[in-house]
């Protein structure tokens, strides 16, 4: 086990709670150690968020979608009537940088009884009333992300989940992974993507080597900038990380001067950022 990984189990152990597993990819070694066991796949809860936006960036990397684009241009031909006014205003950036509009914590299936949305959750949003004119506020929302699951599958008549299978899971050599699902049958897009913590961390090394994986170019350059620049979920962090967290303590870096990532599954786990940023800045003044 690397010096690294080490360390930070040591601090796991250290701060309390559920740690199940911790991977590190260092110089495109991937290694991981067990502190809990616990079943294989593990929900990644708002991590899958970061693989929605890479979805979107692989239909914006193919000319099929334009960040700027209208919802109820996208949806034309499935919008009520009656639908609130500044829904016209609504672009697929606004829903990246949760500044659509909906409340804070909307459509959570973490934390509200799924049935509550009735049985078609696209129709539930659109005859949601917004909390402002999308771009002039901002609120984090899971309605947002389900959203942008479902352009994903208005785009290419698919679900998101099989899109991804072919163009992102299976090249990075996932070993299986579930996405729950709305009553349609379509990916929440939000939460609930259930994947092996080593293979969540091939997401973060996807970013890390600039859309290319083992030789192998998944993602354009071009997206991972936008990504990057706008905080499309992975956020900057303390000036060289770039991480995306979940409930319960999930989390998911990719540091490009440390040419490593770091990924880990918990439930109620403590904060390990301090102890990798400290380590890190170590490792950098050795």
């Amino acid at each position: 086990m690397s010096e690294f990984l080490n360390a930070m189990a040591d601090t796991a152990r250290r701060v309390g709670g559920s740690f199940y597993k911790i991977t590190e990819i260092c110089h495109g070694v991937s290694e991981t150690v067990t502190l809990h066991q616990a079943n294989a796949c593990q929900n990644s809860y708002s991590v899958a968020k970061a693989f929605t936006t890479t979805a979107i960036g692989m239909l914006w990397d193919d000319g099929l979608l334009d960040t700027d684009e209208k919802i109820v241009e996208i949806f034309h031909d499935e919008l009520p009537a009656d639908m609130d006014e500044n829904w016209q205003y609504m672009t697929v950036h606004h829903l990246l940088t949760h500044t659509c509009g909906f409340p804070c914590g909307y459509l959570d299936i973490d934390a509200i009884d799924a049935t509550t949305f009735g049985d078609d959750y696209l129709q539930y949003l659109f005859r949601t009333r917004l909390n402002y004119r999308p771009g002039e506020g901002y609120d984090y929302s899971d309605a947002a992300f389900y959203l942008l699951s479902r352009v994903v599958s208005k785009k290419i008549g698919r679900r998101m989940d099989d899109f991804l299978w072919e163009r992102l899971f299976y090249p990075l050599g996932f070993k299986e992974m579930a996405w729950s699902r709305c009553p349609k049958g379509y990916p929440m897009g939000a939460t609930g993507l259930y994947v092996y913590t080593e293979d969540m961390a091939k997401l973060g090394e996807l970013y890390l080597r600039r859309g290319v994986y083992q030789g192998k170019r998944l993602i354009s350059e071009d997206w991972v900038e936008i990504v990057k620049s706008r905080a499309y979920e992975f956020h900057h962090i303390a000036g060289r990380a770039y991480g995306k967290g979940g409930a319960f303590g999930q989390m998911l870096l990719f540091i490009p001067e440390e040419d490593r990532v770091v990924a880990w599954h918990s439930f109620g786990g403590g904060d390990l950022m301090p102890a990798i940023l400290s380590h890190t800045s170590e490792e950098k003044n050795s």
